[in-house]
């Protein structure tokens, strides 16, 4: 997360922004008062003094006029005033900041003077303080803003953290604010969700153990029978098969009760996809047999993986099934590439329902449902010949597995017709 982003970040900009624009709407009050001022003191005073003075100047009487003012009636007014425009206005003489309003009376010309460097003074004095005042307000709302950021933020920090490390005891359960109320809720959830993962994990590890004795007594019988030199070639040709099925049905068994394991406590040997995915290219090499299909390993840069071989074995081999099956012409080529295996196939390529399922080129979706796959992997127009190959579960075990592993099954469309899956492992967990 950017600091742009940063919630805390957010709250303190806010802050600053409504000190800012607060700080703006009292100057723009303060600077009309203090005009406002200005014009009643300095006109008022103006005009009050001249309606007085003009007529004792009038009368021939002495014109005595208050400190800071001065009437000048007509040749005694200097050079500078002269030929104003009646009213009140700013001259500047020698540097000097005067009122002056100008008028005429029934014996000439007259102007009343204000030195205004008073005025001055205090509108630089109010204005200083307001420019003081703006500062500090603006500091102020950046600390205001941070502080209140930093105490909403952390408490939501500190419950993320515990929900990230899968905390058994979460923070925030007795507040009685909205905080609490969030953290009594994802307790609540994490609680569900625990016991939903361990039901499952419960389940599938006693389904799986309940299948290993039939398929042990499945796989015994398969061999007696292929054993027996009098068997009728077609019972023993049944016998391969059913052997087959379980011994597959036994290797789906064993990737499931890993599968329901934590990582942290299974063992992550570095194992060679280079080994593995020439091994499963022969392996499934008796489904393409007698059938206008070759099934090829290419070869690529060899690179390992720190993984349970068995979650490989399956990875790659139900990929390889799979376009086996459903490649009825053509070719299937396995190859290696920089951190990942590439199944490509010249089949029909996967059906519209299972390809939505995809984000392109970042493998299956998260919501990918099993049946979807389990469908495919079984579905019309498999291959002939390819037997018990259709274990039914497919693309979505690929998926878990990937999921488990980190990596990721991505699919593209094969120029020319077809797909082409790869699983890409996480870097970190690959060694040339």
């Amino acid at each position: 997360m950017t600091s742009r982003d940063s919630l805390r970040n957010r709250i303190a900009v806010a802050y600053l922004l409504f000190a800012l624009g607060s700080s703006l709407f009292l100057a723009a009050i303060a600077i009309v008062a203090v005009e406002g001022i200005e014009v009643h003191l300095v006109d008022n005073r103006l005009t009050e003094a001249a309606a007085w003075a003009a007529p004792r100047h009038a009368g021939g009487l002495p014109v005595a006029m208050p400190a800071g003012l001065s009437f000048y009636h007509g040749a005694s007014i200097p050079e500078p005033l002269r030929n104003l425009p009646e009213g009140v206005g700013e001259v500047h003489v020698d540097g000097i900041g005067l009122h002056v309003l100008a008028g005429k009376d029934a014996s000439g010309n007259y102007v009343v003077v204000d030195h205004e460097s008073d005025y001055e003074k205090v509108e630089l004095v109010v204005y200083s303080m307001f420019g003081l005042g703006f500062i500090g307000i603006m500091l102020f709302s950046l600390f205001l803003g941070g502080f209140i950021g930093r105490r909403f933020v952390t408490p939501i920090t500190i419950l993320a953290n515990a929900v990230r490390e899968n905390s058994s005891e979460l923070p925030l359960l007795e507040r009685q604010d909205e905080l609490g109320i969030l953290a009594r809720a994802f307790a609540a959830h994490t609680s569900e969700l625990r016991i939903y993962l361990e039901r499952e994990r419960l389940f599938t590890g006693d389904v799986s153990h309940e299948l290993r004795t039939p398929l042990t007594v499945i796989t015994g019988a398969a061999e007696i029978i292929m054993t027996q030199a009098d068997a009728n070639p077609a019972t023993a040709a049944a016998a391969e098969r059913i052997l087959r099925a379980a011994n597959e049905a036994s290797a789906c068994v064993n990737v499931l009760l890993t599968l329901a394991r934590s990582r942290d406590r299974i063992a992550h040997p570095v194992t060679s996809l280079e080994q593995i995915a020439s091994a499963e290219t022969e392996r499934y090499q008796p489904l393409v047999a007698g059938r206008p299909v070759a099934l090829r390993f290419l070869g690529g840069p060899a690179f390992a993986v720190a993984a349970p071989p068995e979650l490989l074995v399956a990875a790659v081999g139900n990929l390889i099934r799979n376009a086996c099956q459903y490649t009825t012409h053509g070719e299937v080529s396995v190859r290696l590439g920089d951190g990942l295996v590439r199944v490509e196939d010249t089949g029909p390529g996967l059906p519209l329902a299972v390809r939505a399922t995809f984000d392109q080129g970042q493998g299956a979706a998260p919501g990918l449902p099993l049946a979807v796959c389990a469908t495919f992997d079984q579905g019309q127009g498999a291959a002939p010949g390819a037997g018990s190959a259709g274990a039914g579960l497919g693309l979505a075990l690929v998926r878990r597995i990937c999921e488990y592993l980190g990596a990721t099954l991505a699919f593209s469309e094969r120029e020319g017709g077809g797909s082409v899956f790869e699983i890409r492992f996480n870097m970190a967990l690959t060694k040339s």
